[in-house]
């Protein structure tokens, strides 16, 4: 079963290729505890199924974005793009996206964190292995105060939906 919405988000840990190494955090992947991350933090995090992949690539990263500022206009302190790739993916892709800085491009390599989630999708027949479904959640501090899932395309986890949302 999937987490649902006034549940707080489960302990786990992602990465993320830092650019920059800045005091705490040294060049290439770091890893970070998520509830330290969301402490006191409105976060939008959105998740799909990997790296590099045509929907992902061309609507969702984009989307958010494109949106970015007008998401923290609303309040929103950070975005989180999470994916079942490593951090060496994960920052690759974020430099090809133009999402650095912008969009934290959050790795879950074994897909741990997305499985406890219950957020997990098996896409073996298509020799993908274990990765994210589609979706777009709102947590306040931990706690998820939205989640939006897309069973095909990327409509109810678009950062315009988003947008729409927040009001």
């Amino acid at each position: 079963m999937s987490i649902q919405i006034g549940e707080r988000l489960p302990d786990g840990t992602l990465a993320e290729f830092i650019e920059n190494e800045t005091a705490g955090c040294s060049l290439g992947p770091n890893t970070f505890q998520v509830a330290d991350l969301v402490k006191g933090k409105k976060i939008v995090i959105f998740g799909l199924p990997g790296a590099f992949t045509p929907g992902c690539s061309v609507q969702h990263v984009p989307g958010y974005v494109k949106h970015a500022d007008a998401l923290k206009a609303k309040g929103i302190d950070e975005i989180w793009c999470i994916s079942v790739n490593d951090a060496f993916v994960m920052g690759a892709w974020g430099r090809d996206q133009k999402a650095t800085g912008i969009v934290r491009m959050m790795a879950d390599g074994n897909a741990t964190f997305t499985k406890a989630l219950g957020l997990d999708n098996d896409y073996s027949a298509h020799g993908m292995g274990v990765r994210s479904k589609r979706y777009a959640m709102l947590v306040d501090d931990g706690v998820v105060k939205t989640l939006d899932l897309d069973a095909k395309g990327v409509e109810a986890s678009s950062a315009e939906a988003m947008l729409e949302k927040l009001g």
